[in-house]
């Protein structure tokens, strides 16, 4: 069994496709843990804010077969992918991490680079794995997350 993470993210009908995106997470992979759900404000381009979290299962599936099931979960939920990297999305599933594996094929980059870019992505991460250490940097996301500079990144948590 692998320890998987998973950024979960939307801005279009926030609510709704977050409680929607982890019932079919649940229903692919079994027990979920969660992270703090968190709003903030779109990043790279002006849109509507975001609802973000991190979740984690254990899994016997290859990553490719997550990420290919995370794709389909997007697609189920209206995914439109024309818009770029930057744009409204009615759900965005991110393969995070599977266990320490550092893998770089065309079709999946683990660890996922935006860990250390992006607040939404470091500070669920962090609370939820905080003792782990980065494959790549050997540093605890609990310590990358007190280093981050997250000033220019605004993030609030929020219940729904």
């Amino acid at each position: 069994m692998s320890k998987v993470y998973v950024s979960v993210g939307t801005n279009i009908d926030r609510e709704h496709n977050v409680h929607a995106a982890l019932q079919r997470l649940a229903e692919e992979f079994g027990v979920l843990e969660q992270s703090q759900t968190y709003e903030t404000v779109a990043v790279g381009f002006a849109g509507e804010p975001f609802y973000n979290l991190v979740v984690a299962f254990d899994s016997e599936q290859d990553p490719q077969q997550i990420a290919r099931i995370l794709r389909q979960i997007e697609d189920e939920h209206g995914r439109q992918r024309s818009g770029g990297k930057f744009s409204d999305r009615t759900l965005d599933l991110d393969l995070l991490l599977y266990d320490d594996l550092v893998l770089n094929s065309p079709d999946l980059t683990l660890p996922r680079p935006e860990i250390e870019t992006y607040a939404f992505v470091l500070r669920p991460l962090a609370e939820m794995a905080g003792d782990f250490k980065h494959p790549l940097t050997g540093r605890s996301f609990a310590d990358m997350w007190n280093d981050f500079d997250s000033a220019a990144q605004s993030m609030w948590p929020v219940d729904i």
